[in-house]
């Protein structure tokens, strides 16, 4: 039988441990912190040996699922007030919800210059398909609906309205063409303060509610050390490094 040199007797041991305890972890993530979550999650798992099994979607959609049974461990949800609302019902682990994250919307374009720094080209409405996430289920839809309205555009821009699932489908609209321009989440067009691609307009924090996105264990991961251990990392500074990057505040 072959033997391990005595030197590497303790890390072998080590490893084994580690293996012994490392675990799998389902979330459910709201489909603006997609790219965040990723990076993240590769961090994680390099620190603690746990597993992230990812799944992404609107906000109102994860609700209807984590009600019916789904199992989810850990939610990341776009805002507070879902959380809240699972939180009062008993779906989650008591004391453990807290805001990972404030989100930023912006209305953009995939095509460089079309979008102005000041959002002109929306009151000029001379294009022919807005794209926004569903107000009724996505917290960044609703929130493009608030400056709309404060905007006093509801009405003029209603017949160009194309509506995502969520934001990830309101940002492929417009990616692809479909829609000239389109309010997502900062986060899916800018990496470290630059824009990746096209043009777009912050839009001012006084336009819309604030986008307060909680975090919380839920009741089936309460006795699953590595959804503790998940909701720990993204309290650290090295998930808040990946979260700021990406035009979040903390």
């Amino acid at each position: 039988m072959t033997r391990l040199p005595r030197l590497l007797l303790p890390l072998a041991a080590t490893l084994l441990a580690c293996a012994g305890h490392a675990a799998e972890v389902q979330v459910a993530v709201a489909a603006n912190f997609t790219a965040p979550i990723k990076e993240i999650a590769a961090g994680f798992e390099t620190a603690t040996g746990h597993k992230v099994i990812a799944a992404f979607g609107p906000t109102g959609g994860f609700y209807t699922q984590i009600r019916n049974g789904a199992p989810f461990e850990v939610f990341l949800s776009a805002d507070d007030s879902t959380p809240a609302r699972l939180e009062s019902e008993g779906e989650t682990l008591p004391g453990s919800r807290f805001t990972y994250a404030i989100g930023k919307l912006v209305l953009w374009s995939a095509e460089p210059g079309y979008v102005d720094e000041g959002g002109q080209v929306l009151k000029d409405n001379t294009f022919k398909h807005l794209s926004i996430a569903n107000p009724k289920t996505a917290p960044y839809g609703l929130a493009a609906t608030q400056v709309l309205e404060r905007l006093g555009l509801s009405q003029t821009v209603a017949p160009k309205l194309v509506e995502g699932s969520n934001i990830t489908q309101a940002y492929q609209f417009v990616a692809t063409g479909n829609a000239e321009l389109g309010f997502v989440a900062l986060s899916q067009v800018s990496k470290d303060g630059k824009l990746t691609s096209g043009s777009a307009w912050q839009v001012p924090d006084e336009l819309y509610q604030p986008i307060r996105q909680d975090a919380v264990i839920l009741a089936k991961g309460k006795d699953n050390p590595a959804a503790q251990a998940l909701v720990d990392y993204l309290k650290g500074e090295q998930a808040a490094a990946v979260i700021k990057a990406y035009g979040y505040e903390l």
